[in-house]
């Protein structure tokens, strides 16, 4: 069975804008990318003494159930180049699974709908432009809603 997967997409090092390309099509791999939403440039959160970002959010339908999905993509980051210094250090890719169908799930690696998601303009804008009407699954508000209550 297909479930339809969120991702959110971010990058502030090296070639930014290739990072993703390159991560987009590694996820490709995983399942089929039916949505990509423009890219944009965003300051970045938490640790702000690091380069902006770029920021992008993709749907996509795969066979991979959650677990497997993180795996998954935490690989391709890691094939881009990403290591994990220290929380919200930069790094050459990010992917965060926002929304998996309509899972509300809280384990100890993985949190869904992702936890943070109502308060990231960076991920609701993207996630926006794409699927405005998709309801986080935990609250029932459209992503368009979100965006707006920011």
């Amino acid at each position: 069975m297909l479930a339809e997967a969120y991702l959110g997409l971010g990058s502030n090092l090296g070639d930014r804008r290739a990072n993703i390309e390159l991560g987009l099509a590694m996820l490709g791999r995983l399942g089929v990318v039916m949505a990509v939403s423009s890219m944009r440039e965003t300051l970045p959160e938490g640790f702000s003494r690091q380069p902006p970002f770029l920021n992008a959010a993709c749907r996509m339908w795969t066979s991979l159930d959650p677990f497997q999905l993180l795996a998954k993509v935490q690989a391709v980051e890691r094939a881009v180049g990403r290591h994990r210094a220290f929380p919200n250090a930069p790094r050459t890719l990010d992917i965060d699974i926002l929304v998996f169908s309509r899972a509300v799930l809280e384990a100890p690696h993985l949190i869904l709908p992702h936890p943070r998601l109502r308060e990231r303009r960076f991920a609701l804008e993207p996630l926006s432009e794409i699927a405005p009407g998709l309801r986080h699954p935990a609250t029932g508000e459209t992503i368009a809603a979100l965006l707006l209550s920011l």
